[in-house]
């Protein structure tokens, strides 16, 4: 039984056929409406999600099956004690797949162990969101045609944001990736994945907290929010929670084909007037992520595409 935790738990050959898949699935949503009629996918989700939630529960609903689950601690048995290898022993009678977000680093994983099925990672803690992940290269090569020879200048919390370490993890096994990391001092990456991925693996990358000076040199900029939920003192969120907001005047000093992307929820960092610009991409990306989760769930079930063959 296959599960997904992390983005490295997909070969580069296994994600791009999934990507291949969800670029036509995005071409030709119609045909692929009742592949998996009478399969269920539980969503158990231990903090609130809007687009992943969702996104989940419109994936399934669009390839035919159906939906059951909680969307907060709050509703489920875990407010009276329940472990998470409990809840899954249980789960796992009731439906076919099951999405997990947790506010704890490894409770997916935990769930794995004791799940008879496939378990899909939508984010734990600060650690690791695969699926959006997928939704972020889907984006890219959907928009920019390829994944490979790429700078991406990731900007914000760069140190408690899960969807920067799934990106950048996911990203160094395509040829010619450049990083840049824009944040302030205090939210810069972890060391551990500077060194893992970064370091070990010999991609290059600089460090700034200066967005104007690099925004020239930019194919992708990623931008992330400050988040509230992360920070153990309130004054440290307040006082950093506005270093970098993206608007039409730092915008000027962009290449005109660059893509603008954002995990969303957004705050401030990015203003609504650049919204308009054709490089903001942000919300077709949502777009892109119920048609990656349609992918992978046909994946993880094992279903075969029935238009393989088929050049659609």
């Amino acid at each position: 039984m296959k599960h997904l935790i992390s983005p490295q738990d997909l070969t580069v050959n296994e994600l791009d056929d999934i990507l291949a898949l969800a670029g036509k699935i995005y071409r030709n949503k119609e045909k692929y409406s009742k592949i998996c009629d009478g399969k269920k996918l539980a969503t158990l989700f231990y903090e609130p999600s809007t687009r992943t939630r969702l996104s989940f529960e419109s994936a399934m609903l669009s390839l035919g099956g159906s939906v059951l689950g909680f969307s907060s601690a709050d509703s489920s048995s875990a407010a009276k004690g329940e472990s998470v290898a409990d809840t899954i022993r249980v789960i796992s009678f009731y439906a076919d797949i099951c999405a997990m977000r947790h506010p704890k680093e490894g409770a997916p994983l935990v769930a794995s162990k004791f799940s008879s099925i496939p378990i899909i990672n939508a984010g734990d803690g600060g650690h690791n969101h695969p699926t959006q992940t997928f939704t972020d290269l889907l984006t890219i090569k959907e928009l920019k045609g390829s994944l490979e020879g790429l700078t991406i200048g990731v900007c914000g919390d760069l140190k408690f944001g899960r969807t920067v370490h799934s990106l950048i993890n996911a990203m160094i096994r395509y040829p010619g990736t450049k990083f840049v990391m824009i944040s302030p001092d205090e939210l810069r990456i972890p060391d551990y994945l500077r060194k893992e991925a970064l370091d070990d693996n010999n991609i290059p990358y600089i460090e700034t907290n200066n967005l104007e000076s690099v925004l020239p040199e930019l194919d992708i900029l990623y931008m992330t929010r400050v988040q509230r939920e992360r920070f153990f003192n309130e004054e440290d969120y307040i006082r950093l929670k506005d270093s970098f907001i993206l608007d039409n005047n730092k915008l000027k000093l962009a290449r005109e084909d660059m893509l603008i992307l954002h995990p969303l929820p957004r705050v401030n960092e990015i203003a609504t007037e650049v919204d308009s610009d054709e490089r903001a991409v942000y919300f077709k990306q949502a777009n892109f992520g119920v048609f990656v989760r349609m992918a992978l769930i046909m994946n993880m079930l094992n279903i075969e595409d029935p238009y393989k063959e088929e050049n659609i």
